[in-house]
């Protein structure tokens, strides 16, 4: 059933849109951080993915050419990983290039830094 929704395997999925694809989602998400660029970016990236994903499987793996719900599948996956690639190496690059203003506050967050000076004048 979810071969057929798919268009392909569940493991040529996995091995496939995720490891690869999703490494390259990764790749891209990351770039587009480092680069400044906006996290809209992702979009049009992980659509682009998904489309050259969607065509590698029909060529090499004999699965649909174009299935709806797994070309969404998959730009939900790659996607999903982009913006978290974006998210993470937006944290890591604040805290790294600002160390005096921010410090990490978890793996995809950032807060300001709290000075003691700054708590005690206030209260």
């Amino acid at each position: 059933m979810i071969e057929t929704l798919l268009g392909m395997s569940l493991g040529v999925y996995a091995g496939f849109t995720v490891v690869i694809g999703g490494g390259a989602a990764w790749l891209s998400g990351r770039a587009l951080a480092l680069g400044w660029r906006p996290v809209w970016m992702v979009v049009p990236t992980a659509l682009g993915l998904a489309l050259a994903d969607r065509f590698f499987v029909w060529a090499l793996f004999a699965g649909e050419f174009y299935p709806p719900i797994g070309t969404l599948a998959e730009f939900a996956t790659l996607l999903g990983l982009g913006l978290l690639a974006h998210r993470h190496t937006r944290t890591r690059r604040m805290v790294q290039q600002y160390p005096w203003l921010y410090e990490r506050a978890g793996p995809l967050t950032w807060r300001r830094l709290t000075r003691d000076s700054d708590r005690d004048s206030a209260g």
